[in-house]
C-alpha cells in the first residue's frame, strides 16, 4: 500500500493490516465460539504453537483478545475476545456468508 494511500484512511489501513496478518481473523472467529485454551485452539486450526502464541500475544496487545488465568490447581488459562474483538462480530460474520456465497 502506497504512503498516498495509507494518508487518505490509516484506521482503515491499520485494521485491514491487523486482520489481514495470517491467522489473525481466523483465531478471532473460533473465539467467537467462547473462551478457549490454547490447545483448543492449537488443535482447530493448522498452526504451530509458536506462530499461535505469537499471535495470540499481538490480539492482547491490540486488545482483542484477553488471557484469563485460573488460579485452581492445576493453573489453566483461556483465551476469551474483549468487547473490542466482540465488536468484530458482525465484519468476520459477514465475511464469512460473503465467503460462502462467492468462493469456492
Amino acid at each position: 500500500m502506497s504512503t498516498q494511500q495509507k494518508e487518505i484512511c490509516p484506521r482503515l489501513s491499520k485494521a485491514m493490516d491487523l486482520l489481514g496478518k495470517r491467522w489473525n481473523a481466523l483465531i478471532i472467529y473460533q473465539l467467537l465460539q467462547g473462551p478457549q485454551r490454547f490447545s483448543s485452539i492449537e488443535q482447530s486450526l493448522p498452526i504451530s504453537g509458536r506462530l499461535l502464541s505469537e499471535r495470540l500475544k499481538e490480539l492482547e496487545q491490540e486488545q482483542i483478545v484477553q488471557r484469563i488465568v485460573n488460579e485452581m490447581k492445576p493453573t489453566r488459562s483461556e483465551y476469551a475476545l474483549t468487547e473490542k474483538g466482540w465488536a468484530l462480530e458482525a465484519t468476520v460474520r459477514s465475511i464469512e456468508g460473503w465467503s460462502k456465497q462467492w468462493i469456492d
